[in-house]
């Protein structure tokens, strides 16, 4: 499943790439779970949280960019390496299509860069 998912989103951001000129690309996905395999004789996923192995808890998740977009790629190759959560994909989405709203969080959003 791995090994379809990186083929997949390769082929996305190949479909992305030259439409860049025109338009403002850009490509988010985030794995829904984590998948224990066999540690502490755990399998599969679906724990509850409190009681889940880390391996269930931390996820994959890949942001791709068009050039139009102006983003601090430095700054957000620095980030990379933090923990983020589902809880800041609807605040990153909403910053990133810039749609204003009483619910939307800066603090939350993953390409803010104002914290």
């Amino acid at each position: 499943a791995i090994l379809y998912t990186d083929y997949f989103l390769s082929k996305v951001i190949d479909m992305l790439k030259p439409n860049s000129d025109t338009f403002e690309t850009a490509m988010i996905y985030m794995s829904d779970h984590g998948e224990s395999l066999g540690e502490k004789g755990l399998y599969l996923h679906g724990l509850p949280y409190f009681m889940a192995p880390e391996t269930q808890k931390h996820i994959a998740a890949i942001m791709w960019f068009g050039e139009s977009f102006k983003l601090d790629r430095d700054s957000l190759n620095k980030r990379a390496v933090k923990k983020f959560s589902h809880d800041n994909l609807f605040h990153t989405i909403l910053g990133l299509l810039e749609i204003t709203t009483s619910v939307y969080n800066k603090n939350m959003d993953i390409l803010n860069y104002d914290k």
